[in-house]
C-alpha cells in the first residue's frame, strides 16, 4: 500500500495546487513566527480554500495558547491541529477536547527511549509524528532537514496512525519507508530550493518517489 504524503510549510498557491494535483493526502500550514514557512491566518485561509475536502488541511502550531488556536480553528480553514512544541499530555487532551479537531502530536526522536516515551500520547492524540530532535542551536523544533535512525521504528506498531518526518527528500524516502514501515511521511525542507521556498518540481518528485516505493 502506498504511503500517504503530507507536504508541510506551504505558502504559495502554486505549491498548494501542485501538492494536491500530485496526490498529497495532507497539506500543512505553519503558524510559528520564527519559521521561514510562517503564514498569517488570512494567508492560510486563502491557501486552504484551494484544497479539496478529501485532502486534510493541517495547522502546525508550537506551544500556542488557546486564543491563537481559537483564531486558527475559526478562520484558517484547517481540519486538524499539529502540535509541534513541548505540549504536555494534559495540554494535548485539553486542545483536543476544546477545539474538536483531530490532533497530531509531534515527538522529537533520537533514541529508542524517545519512541517509548512518545507512547503516552497514544491515548490523547489522533496521530503521532516522529521528527528528528532539532540541533541545539535551532530556532524551531522541526523543518531543520535533520533525520534520525529509521531502524528505531522497525517492526513497531502504534495504537494511532503515525507519520515519519525529518530530513526526507525524493532521494531517500523509499529507503526510509522500507526501513521504518511508515504509513505516512511528512516533508517540508526536502521539497524546497531554500528555507521557506518550495519547488513544484521537488514536490512532484517526492510524491512520485513515494508512489514508486
Amino acid at each position: 500500500m502506498t504511503a500517504t504524503v503530507k507536504i508541510c510549510g506551504l505558502r504559495e498557491p502554486e505549491h498548494v495546487d501542485t501538492a494536491v494535483d500530485a496526490g498529497a493526502g495532507l497539506t500543512g500550514f505553519v503558524f510559528f513566527a520564527p519559521s521561514p514557512r510562517n503564514v498569517s491566518i488570512a494567508e492560510a485561509a486563502a491557501l486552504t480554500a484551494r484544497v479539496p475536502a478529501d485532502v486534510c488541511k493541517v495547522a502546525l502550531c508550537v506551544d500556542a495558547d488557546d486564543d491563537f488556536l481559537a483564531d486558527i480553528v475559526k478562520n484558517a480553514g484547517v481540519g486538524a491541529l499539529q502540535l509541534h512544541g513541548a505540549e504536555s499530555i494534559p495540554r494535548v487532551a485539553h486542545i483536543k477536547n476544546t477545539f474538536g479537531l483531530p490532533v497530531i502530536k509531534a515527538v522529537p526522536i533520537s533514541s529508542a527511549e524517545d519512541i517509548a516515551a512518545a507512547r503516552v500520547y497514544e491515548a490523547h492524540a489522533d496521530m503521532l509524528l516522529f521528527d528528528a530532535k532539532p540541533p541545539r542551536d535551532a530556532t524551531r523544533p522541526g523543518g531543520n532537514a535533520e533525520s534520525f535512525d529509521w531502524t528505531l521504528l522497525q517492526g513497531l506498531s502504534f495504537r494511532v496512525p503515525w507519520l515519519l518526518a525529518g530530513g526526507l527528500d525524493a532521494s531517500n524516502v523509499a529507503e526510509a519507508l522500507k526501513i521504518s514501515g511508515a504509513p505516512m511521511v511528512d516533508v517540508s525542507s526536502g521539497v524546497e530550493d531554500a528555507p521557506g521556498h518550495k519547488s513544484s518540481r521537488k514536490i512532484r518528485e517526492f510524491i512520485a518517489a513515494v508512489k514508486a516505493a
